[in-house]
């Protein structure tokens, strides 16, 4: 772990990663998705859940899977989806004194948009402390695990690969990171999807709480 002293860029994905997936932010962004397949095409709710896990599975986000077989506008989307109340979300004060201490250059990294990175930062109270952020928009909506965004974002903001290191609940959106040369941190969670890939050796690191994860890199900076 004493490698992780040296890492530059420290790149952070949002939901699940930056808060808990116990506290079930996502899940609010979940069941708008429904409601906007329910709506948009006149199907129940059933019917909408079926189509959008399908499209999340076989194009990486269900937004993806719309617009490649709906045709949808993204914006429209992106806009309803992610237009949900989470002022019920505590303030991570320790996760804000971790990232403080952190004085290399941190990014988010998301297939969200910019208005959730900003809804999500701000509840939680470390808005304000990040070097920048890359949705989905900056990625052309093409979504991780793809190989274009990891490169686009490396593009944007001037990473060294090598010096750089991906936090995720996502395992297999670990695989493109470590390709390129990355460190990969997987944050364990007993979802299916995520944690089907865990045990690749693109994998470097286990981790089961943020705050307490980069805690103890901050002693080990100092020490």
């Amino acid at each position: 772990m004493k490698e992780l002293t040296e890492i530059k860029y420290w790149i952070f994905d949002l939901d699940n990663t930056l808060y808990s997936g116990q506290t079930k932010v996502f899940s609010e962004v979940d069941k708008k998705m429904s409601s906007f397949i329910s709506e948009k095409f006149g199907v129940d709710l059933i019917e909408a859940k079926k189509i959008q896990k399908e499209y999340f599975y076989e194009y990486g986000t269900t937004l993806s899977g719309l617009m490649k077989k709906k045709n949808i506008n993204p914006n429209e989307f992106l806009e309803f989806v992610h237009d949900i109340d989470i002022s019920w979300l505590p303030k991570d004060k320790l996760l804000r004194e971790e990232l403080i201490k952190i004085k290399e250059k941190k990014y988010i990294f998301s297939n969200g948009s910019h208005a959730h990175i900003e809804n999500v930062t701000n509840q939680l109270g470390i808005d304000g402390l990040f070097d920048g952020a890359f949705d989905i928009t900056d990625a052309d909506f093409v979504p991780k695990p793809h190989l274009e965004p990891y490169k686009k974002l490396i593009e944007k903001f001037k990473l060294d690969p090598k010096k750089s290191i991906l936090i995720e609940d996502i395992a297999h959106n670990l695989e493109q990171a470590k390709k390129l040369g990355m460190k990969t941190c997987w944050l364990e969670n007993d979802e299916a999807f995520a944690k089907k890939d865990a045990d690749k050796p693109y994998i470097d690191y286990k981790i089961n709480n943020l705050p307490s994860f980069l805690q103890k890199i901050n002693v080990l900076r100092n020490n």
